[in-house]
């Protein structure tokens, strides 16, 4: 079975490291010319984690992240809403990680290329469009650098895992576009002394008056005790235009929102300010396709479910799309028929959780929050909702999302339905079992 992965990010590279624990070749053309940590925080959920941990990967991920103790929920006066324990403090069997998303994928490239060895991993390869025929399929590529037209690659099936503005993707749907609602973010990272528990995932605020999402990525990164705190501003500007791409961000398009939010818990105008770097985002995603695979062809991670970033699942479902692709890859002897179950299990799922990160993301009860105490001050939270009624607001996103712990506590056929696999993996009876 000849296999190409074009896109070698965080799906592509889990996908080959999953092939090669199968025995399975594939070979993956990534356009970027050298990996390179770029960009900033993201979270690892424990569903995400059990892919990596399954991988063998646990102990890299802790020499270079942080292990999350609490989610910590705000409204935008620095009250608190509701606190949920995470990850194994939680009673999962995985735990849950803030990383640095350039650290991730450098621990994942590095891995595939010790295990894969450095010729089934080709950098500075721009696909430009798939063709196939009865036989396989022919991946067309130019050198990234230099725009040079390379040598074309034949294979039996090609995974399209290039990311949001997947080329792959656009041959399918030509005439599809970003979906932008008003909401632009800007994204940065600060040497701060830990707060809180100095491992707490925090939200604070809602999009419409200004939204935070901070938590800490690397411990005691200066030798002073003081961590890198990753953090992300929110806010829907319906009359404003779409930010753009990995741009510098300023500070004075977004710190009056929240030049009063210093808190005793912690000076989050402060945090802002004092930032290392500044990135600006747009929120964007994609309506959900009705196809993701084309005979030899399909699509798999951000290539294939564009999701707000919100609730920490982009990463997530990417992982458990690799997983889930290359266990149908090693049941079934035609390749066709793999790509076609791996869309049956997974395309459902995915779609919901895009929309419902459109619509009632992990931060919806600060949302219901500010609704039932009118955007004001309120004397405690009890006083406004129940614990119970919370609690039930932060389940409801988890089940969709797949990562419940009724799924890791119970069978491995639950646990399973709950991520989307259909079940192929074998597990084992130990502390492992899902």
């Amino acid at each position: 079975m000849d296999i190409v992965v074009i896109g070698g990010g965080i799906a592509g590279l889990t996908f080959a490291l999953h092939m090669h624990e199968r025995g399975l070749p594939c070979r993956i053309y990534e356009s970027a010319p050298q990996v390179k940590e770029l960009g900033v925080g993201i979270t690892l959920l424990p569903h995400a984690t059990r892919e990596f941990c399954e991988l063998g990967l646990e102990d890299k991920l802790r020499a270079v992240a942080i292990e999350n103790r609490e989610s910590v929920f705000f409204n935008r006066f620095g009250q608190f809403i509701y606190k949920e324990d995470r990850g194994r403090f939680g009673g999962y069997p995985y735990p849950e990680f803030g990383i640095h998303r350039g650290k991730l994928h450098r621990l994942l490239f590095d891995t595939a290329i010790e295990r894969l060895g450095p010729e089934a991993i080709c950098t500075n390869h721009s696909c430009v469009r798939v063709d196939q025929d009865d036989q396989g399929v022919t991946v067309y590529f130019k050198e990234t650098s230099s725009g040079a037209q390379l040598a074309p690659v034949r294979a039996k099936v090609a995974i399209a895992a290039d990311g949001v503005n997947s080329t792959v993707r656009r041959q399918f749907y030509p005439d599809e576009q970003m979906a932008f609602a008003g909401i632009n973010t800007w994204r940065g990272v600060t040497r701060h002394k830990p707060f809180l528990t100095g491992r707490s995932y925090t939200r604070v605020g809602n999009i419409e008056t200004g939204k935070m999402v901070i938590y800490p990525i690397v411990d005691n990164i200066d030798g002073e005790g003081n961590q890198l705190i990753n953090w992300m501003a929110e806010i829907r500007q319906p009359s404003v235009t779409m930010n753009d791409w990995n741009k510098p961000g300023k500070l004075e398009d977004f710190l009056p929102i929240y030049k009063d939010w210093r808190f005793d818990w912690l000076d989050v105008a402060d945090l802002i300010e004092r930032s290392d770097q500044i990135l600006e985002y747009p929120m964007v995603d994609k309506d959900p396709v009705a196809r993701w695979t084309f005979d030899r062809i399909t699509f798999m991670g951000d290539a294939a479910h564009p999701m707000y970033p919100r609730g920490s699942n982009g990463a997530a479902q990417s992982a458990v799309d690799a997983r889930t692709l290359v266990d149908q890859l090693a049941s079934q002897t035609d390749p066709r028929i793999a790509l076609a179950e791996y869309e049956r299990i997974r395309l459902g799922p995915t779609s919901k959780i895009v929309r419902t990160n459109r619509e009632f993301p992990p931060d919806y009860l600060i949302i219901k929050v500010d609704e039932l105490s009118g955007g004001k001050p309120f004397r405690h939270i009890d006083d406004v909702i129940s614990p119970e009624e919370l609690r039930a607001l932060s389940e409801d996103y988890k089940k969709i999302a797949g990562y419940s712990l009724d799924a890791f506590q119970g069978s491995a056929a639950g646990a399973a339905a709950a991520t989307g696999s259909a079940g192929a993996r074998a597990v084992s009876a130990d502390a492992r079992a899902h």
